[in-house]
């Protein structure tokens, strides 16, 4: 059976870190490009970053540049999100999603095939 989860959330001050891991059962990472995407209460999803199956990786939110890292163990199955000096205004629900092949990433939700639950991520005081 196939399940992909989601991990690492919770509640950060300002200025804190987070790591946020994407694991699968049933299902292997490896071959597959990895979205993260967000959404926060009251607006649609967005897409974070993405990283390929060769472990090439792009940010689409330039606010995350330099503060947030994307990479993969595929020794683990896993895809981690680290998460430095967090805003307030990056609380949302985080999801990872597993794109159709694996070398071409996308910041349209709609291109990506199987999703997690999400984990929230609150930053706050």
């Amino acid at each position: 059976q196939l399940q992909f989860v989601e991990s690492g959330g919770g509640l950060v001050q300002p200025g804190g870190s987070l790591r946020l891991s994407c694991a699968a059962s049933g299902f292997t990472l490896n071959y597959r490009a990895i979205g993260w995407f967000r959404q926060a209460p009251g607006k649609e999803r967005e897409g974070v970053s993405c990283i390929t199956s060769s472990g090439s990786v792009m940010y689409w939110q330039d606010s995350v540049k330099g503060r947030f890292t994307l990479f993969r163990d595929n020794t683990q199955n896993k895809v981690y999100l680290r998460m430095n000096s967090l805003k307030p205004e990056e609380t949302a629900v985080y999801y990872c999603a597993a794109g159709r092949n694996s070398e071409a990433c996308y910041s349209d939700s709609k291109m990506y095939e199987f999703w997690g639950q999400g984990t929230q991520v609150t930053v706050s005081v």
